[in-house]
């Protein structure tokens, strides 16, 4: 995996996963919370932006582990 993420290796990582599955943000290892993702892509100066949409709720512990964030 690159150290920056880009289109491809997120499409490549998204692309056998059911198209209905909700997506979130596993935010701050400190204080890990899980957030939305805002739907609209901005493309400006070479890059894609995703903005974070608010805080859902606590990340799951199996998430933060997954992470090596425990």
């Amino acid at each position: 995996m690159p150290l920056h993420l880009t289109v491809g290796h997120l499409l490549r990582q998204l692309q056998d996963l059911d198209p209905s599955l909700p997506i979130r943000l596993a935010i701050n290892p400190d204080w890990p919370f899980a957030h939305y993702v805002e739907t609209e892509v901005v493309v400006r100066g070479g890059k894609a932006f995703i903005a974070e949409d608010g805080q859902e709720d606590y990340l799951p512990t199996a998430v933060s582990n997954a992470l090596a964030w425990a």
